[in-house]
């Protein structure tokens, strides 16, 4: 599969396009860069405006094969010469901003302060590397602006966690590698690092943490508490434990569909199918343990879904018996999972049967949820 560059790569080879036609001359129409992972970048460089001290251009985003809202969006770096001749001070300064379509920062806990643009640390590295190396083959000293911007980041970034993470008005200039590698798991887990690393930073010691969206309008309903503030793990509840952990936490709140958390019964904590689908053979098992017939046990294998199978135990009137001994299996894995570092509690539910068990002192994490989160 093809690899892309990051938001930050285009943003540096933008700079660097425009800096070279402001200090040196010409037209620049392509470009190369080194990202920080070692791998040459070359792109064309588009829509070059010039006036009076600064130069416009812009990079087209290339996400390669993974399914990046930004690609195919123009990242434009505007370089205005501010001060020139700074030589008794022999320095070039090189300030950094965003403009349009590029989000500002809100809430504590990101990457970047609050108030500054969402322009992170090591895409505002490569950009002054880039910069600085033109500077330093037209011999020059002084001082420098460079505002990233893009014309569609406002309505791209609606696609985006930035609403969430609290960053408003634009898309974030991000990258540590400098490159796209397609399906990346790594951005999905520092995506969950972000969103736990915010909360804490804004001094939260609970945390709520579901798999996804469904868990949104159950716990709305039955708890009348709104999950969209909590952290959404996907798959990654093992790895979302340690990051919990690591960040000090004291407690989690972990509600999730039967389809999901049956797995972690099992002590699977990535859920994706492809680790591993034994969930009606999990849910098999615990019903035996808990006394249905080999004929339950066999249908229950046959379900192609858990909500197939709940609807079974329901006829049987064993859900409430099995539900306690799965809640069992799963308390004991996220509990082995965090060592004993941070109290956690669980709630499991199903889209048809709604609430079908919550671990004990589930009603203790939701009022000091609801309390520190002023809900």
């Amino acid at each position: 599969m093809r690899y892309g560059f990051t938001t930050g790569s285009c943003s540096a080879a933008a700079a660097k396009a425009a800096a070279y036609m402001l200090l040196i001359g010409g037209q620049k129409e392509q470009i190369e860069i080194e990202t920080p992972k070692g791998i040459l970048y070359r792109t064309e460089i588009e829509k070059i405006k010039r006036g009076p001290g600064e130069v416009s251009c812009a990079v087209k985003k290339d996400g390669g094969d993974d399914p990046d809202v930004t690609s195919g969006m123009y990242i434009h770096a505007t370089v205005t010469l501010i001060e020139e001749n700074l030589r008794q001070k022999d320095t070039v300064q090189i300030d950094i901003d965003g403009g349009v379509g590029i989000g500002r920062v809100t809430k504590p806990g990101l990457d970047q302060p609050v108030g500054a643009a969402a322009i992170n640390h090591v895409p505002r590295e490569m950009i002054k590397k880039e910069v600085k190396e033109v500077c330093e083959a037209a011999d020059f000293r002084g001082h420098l602006k460079v505002c990233i911007w893009s014309p569609t980041g406002e309505e791209v970034a609606k696609q985006t966690f930035n609403p969430r993470l609290g960053i408003e008005g634009g898309i974030s200039i991000i990258g540590t590698s400098g490159i796209v590698e397609p399906m990346s798991m790594q951005a999905l887990l520092d995506t969950i690092r972000v969103e736990l690393n915010q909360r804490r930073a804004q001094g939260y010691s609970y945390v709520a943490v579901s798999p996804g969206n469904y868990g949104l309008d159950f716990m709305k309903q039955q708890y009348g508490y709104d999950l969209d503030r909590s952290v959404k793990c996907s798959n990654f509840i093992g790895a979302t434990i340690d990051m919990t952990v690591e960040l000090g936490f004291e407690g989690m709140l972990l509600t999730g569909h039967i389809g999901k958390l049956i797995k972690v019964s099992g002590g699977i904590m990535n859920t994706h199918s492809k680790e591993g689908d034994c969930r009606m053979e999990l849910l098999c098992g615990a019903a035996i343990r808990r006394g249905a017939s080999a004929e339950t046990a066999g249908k229950i294998l046959d379900c192609l879904t858990t909500e197939e199978a709940i609807g079974i135990l329901k006829q049987e009137n064993l859900v409430e018996p099995v539900m306690d001994e799965v809640m069992k299996r799963v308390m004991f894995y996220l509990n082995k999972r965090s060592g004993g570092k941070m109290e956690i509690a669980c709630i499991l539910y199903s889209n048809e049967f709604g609430l079908l068990k919550a671990s004990e002192g589930v009603e203790k994490w939701l009022t000091l949820l609801v309390q520190e989160q002023g809900q």
